[in-house]
């Protein structure tokens, strides 16, 4: 599937700003399945300075600076990219969970080593003794570890509800899983804890979904939204998705952008200014089907 991908962030300061430094992440990745083959990210003012790197997780990151005074910032992407469906791995012929759990420390291949690093708490997804209690259900002693995984984000999927309300983007998955309402960010922090509890790696994932219009009904542009999901870690079969949101395995429908231990790790823009007060923000996401 061919994907034509919008962007747009705008920022109305209620007082000028003067100085602001920025990081953007909201180039996709090229990976298996995934091919990004144009993007281009267009900024208004027009920033002094601009450079593009790739981070401690490999993600494309653009960094600006503007040192003149504005009261509207807008952040622009747009990308080309195409997404094939891969076939998933046996989840029956996965190794066991605990077996996964226990030789991980142990592991000092570059795979392995890379996993064990979201075994442990990042600040918006750590284990506690109530994630514990609802997790293990899902991981009886010598079930196959994609087996729990899968069964793990079907049960969450049923006990909690979206809702747009309910949630803010610094709400603790604590609160989440107290309120069982949330959005898609709340689903991913909650499956990636349960994980980690077990002793398990959970990796986060920011990109899009593809949406469909009601039927008969036009598709809306820039009515999309981004999207969060999750990732374990399973010897022999690497990182393989899960959407908790939705409850199923993601495909050609979802577009990987970033990926990090939590949300704090992907935030598509985050930045450091003088001046500015209060301000309103805009978001505008456009994910459209191409031939």
């Amino acid at each position: 599937m061919n994907y034509l991908l919008l962007h747009r962030t705008t920022y109305d300061y209620e007082d000028p700003v003067s100085v602001s430094h920025h990081v953007v992440r909201l180039t996709p990745r090229t990976l298996s399945g995934q091919t990004l083959r144009q993007s281009r990210i267009s900024i208004t003012p027009r920033p002094v300075v601009t450079t593009e790197q790739t981070d401690y997780f490999g993600n494309t990151i653009t960094f600006f600076t503007l040192e003149e005074p504005h009261d509207r910032l807008i952040v622009e992407a747009t990308s080309d990219a195409e997404v094939i469906a891969l076939q998933p791995p046996d989840f029956a012929a996965s190794a066991r969970w605990e077996l996964v759990r226990d030789n991980l420390a142990n592991d000092c291949s570059e795979e392995g080593l890379d996993a064990y690093q979201f075994v442990f708490d990042s600040r918006r997804a750590e284990a506690n003794p109530k994630l514990y209690e609802y997790a293990h259900l899902s991981f009886p002693a010598g079930r196959p570890l994609l087996e729990g995984v899968f069964d793990l984000m079907r049960r969450i999927y049923e006990d909690f509800r979206f809702d747009t309300e309910a949630t803010e983007v610094t709400t603790p998955v604590e609160t989440f899983f107290e309120k069982r309402r949330g959005v898609c960010q709340d689903f991913a922090h909650l499956q990636i804890a349960c994980l980690r509890t077990m002793g398990l790696p959970g990796r986060y994932i920011s990109g899009y979904l593809r949406t469909f219009p009601p039927p008969g009904k036009p598709r809306v542009v820039g009515a999309d939204a981004s999207h969060a999901w999750c990732s374990a870690w399973c010897p022999g079969a690497g990182w393989v998705d899960f959407d908790p949101t939705n409850n199923c395995l993601p495909s050609d429908g979802h577009i990987t952008v970033a990926w990090g231990r939590d949300y704090s790790d992907v935030s598509p823009v985050h930045g450091v200014l003088y001046g500015g007060a209060r301000h309103k923000l805009e978001v505008e996401v456009d994910v459209a089907p191409i031939s």
